[in-house]
């Protein structure tokens, strides 16, 4: 499972009706990734937690997701993606 925000948000709260995600630098802000790395994470991984334009725009573009999928909170794209394979 990895959990990716555009760090431009990293400290922000998100608010909507009773909804607040509060988006934590000790959540969210491991590490600092670039861009490639961040499409490798999304390659491997099962599950992904992404918030904010650039990390859902890149998972829209990997075709990881579609439109549909995204749910936007206080205005900022929020998805969830999971992966389920066959055996």
């Amino acid at each position: 499972m990895v959990d990716i925000c555009d760090l431009d948000l990293i400290g922000s709260k998100l608010e909507q009706g009773d909804l607040v995600i509060n988006l934590t630098r000790e959540y969210y802000q491991q590490q600092v990734i670039e861009q490639p790395y961040a499409q490798d994470l999304l390659h491997k991984c099962d599950i992904a937690n992404l918030v904010g334009e650039r990390i859902v725009k890149q998972a829209l573009d990997m075709k990881l997701a579609k439109e549909a999928g995204i749910k936007r909170i206080a205005g900022v794209p929020f998805l969830m993606l999971y992966k389920f394979q066959r055996r």
